[in-house]
């Protein structure tokens, strides 16, 4: 019966324990709000090149894509670099949540309304890469394809 009657006094200090460390994790979260000035990120998608898409070579065979997801096409919907070249996606989503699939490369990346995700790739062969929204995004979304043009 003694170890019945001590059960309950291990449930407490364990309850209290968790209560303390609460408060304490609460208490550093406000102390950094505070006196570090840290604060909740804004929304980057409202900045220029989240808002309509863009290509742009940032050094030789070097490329950032900055596509922009939204009803049922991804802008820009054409991306024309030269073979061997590495072009860094940025990804975001103007309404819900969209996927972004390059055919033949490892990139697969969620567009997601609000946050930007990141991938790389290199474009050794001269062709043609479909992209697809992999995550269904309404009634056009068979039809929001986008592409990339490597030339020779």
């Amino acid at each position: 019966m003694a170890a019945e009657a001590a059960v309950p006094d291990v449930e407490k200090k364990v309850v209290l324990t968790a209560l303390i460390f609460c408060a304490a994790c609460l208490a550093l979260i406000g102390w950094a709000a505070v006196k570090l000035g840290v604060t909740v990120p804004g929304c980057v998608t409202d900045v220029k090149p989240f808002t309509e898409g863009s290509v742009t070579q940032t050094a030789p065979g070097r490329y950032e894509a900055h596509v922009v997801a939204k009803n049922w096409t991804f802008l820009p919907t054409k991306i024309t670099v030269p073979k061997g070249s590495v072009v860094d996606f940025y990804i975001t989503s103007k309404d819900v949540v969209h996927g972004f699939d390059i055919d033949g490369t490892n990139v697969n990346l969620m567009a997601i309304p609000g946050a930007v995700t990141y991938a790389q790739a290199r474009f050794d062969t001269p062709g043609r890469h479909s992209v697809l929204c992999h995550e269904y995004c309404g009634n056009g979304h068979h039809d929001m394809l986008g592409r990339i043009e490597v030339t020779p």
